[in-house]
């Protein structure tokens, strides 16, 4: 079975409970309105709660969709710049390479160990906001830094290449950082208690409604409901895209990775 055929397995697991869980609170819901409110009081006021349920329905709908494009964004956002950063990461080690053995092999060790550990480690600490980890993890980009700082070219050749290495390592410090920056972010708890209480709130006004028919009144309630579900469901899974169900993958590093062991063994059949 493929990776992509048991992702969305495992997301119908989980949305599944979900969905269904709502539809039937909101089904429940509707059956408690009807036995405790009297329906000839509730068909004389059907247009009154008609008009509030537009307005409250548009309001949270707006509010929806605002929400699903701003973490959309985001998520898009981040698995760019772990794009880039992987692209970043391999344009450094290939632009060290030209410099002198001296510098270019500490270099090379430290962005190959950096490559390792964030597809080893640093995911799970972004997902679990381990700092401690991070700043671990972190800590063999400075000492790559470390080595190239203290070089000091002598030829012309060499002046290029350092001007571009240290170009690109201070690229690749900023898109980690931005990368780090979309692991800590979330949607503020305000925001998520406006989101449930708008959710509550539209599905439960649809048992003020006076439907002769349960079953129509509980279909209708069930769709509302179960389509409010699904949406949250996605609004809370991408906000944490480094960790959710459709988490942002670390494919790019692993293809860094590979290139930088490909050419570490280029190196050591080189030498012999």
């Amino acid at each position: 079975m493929s990776s992509g055929i048991r992702r969305r397995l495992r997301t119908l697991l989980t949305l599944g409970p979900v969905v269904v869980g709502a539809v039937g609170l909101a089904v429940a819901g509707v059956a408690l309105a009807r036995h405790v409110l009297p329906l000839a009081a509730l068909r004389e006021s059907n247009d009154v709660v008609g008009s509030y349920l537009q307005t409250v329905g548009t309001i949270y709908a707006v509010l929806l969709a605002f929400v699903v494009y701003v973490v959309w964004s985001q998520y898009n956002d981040a698995r760019l710049q772990v794009e880039r950063e992987a692209n970043e990461l391999v344009d450094l080690h290939r632009t060290v390479r030209c410099l002198p053995a001296s510098i270019q092999a500490p270099v090379q060790r430290h962005l190959e160990r950096y490559a390792e550990l964030v597809v080893a480690e640093e995911w799970a600490a972004m997902a679990g906001r381990d700092e401690e980890s991070i700043e671990r993890i972190g800590r063999h980009l400075e000492l790559a830094w470390a080595g190239l700082e203290g070089f000091e070219p002598v030829t012309r050749a060499h002046e290029a290449l350092y001007a571009e290495a240290l170009s690109r390592f201070n690229d690749l410090s900023d898109v980690r950082t931005l990368r780090l920056t979309s692991a800590r972010v979330r949607i503020p708890f305000a925001m998520k208690l406006l989101l449930c209480f708008g959710a509550i709130t539209t599905v439960a006004s649809l048992g003020l409604f006076a439907v002769d028919s349960f079953a129509i009144h509980a279909l209708m309630a069930g769709a509302v409901a179960g389509a409010v579900s699904h949406i949250l469901y996605l609004i809370a899974d991408l906000d944490d895209c480094f960790a959710g169900d459709w988490q942002i993958s670390p494919a790019p590093f692993e293809r860094a990775r590979g290139f930088m062991a490909r050419a570490a063994s280029d190196r050591a059949d080189a030498k012999q």
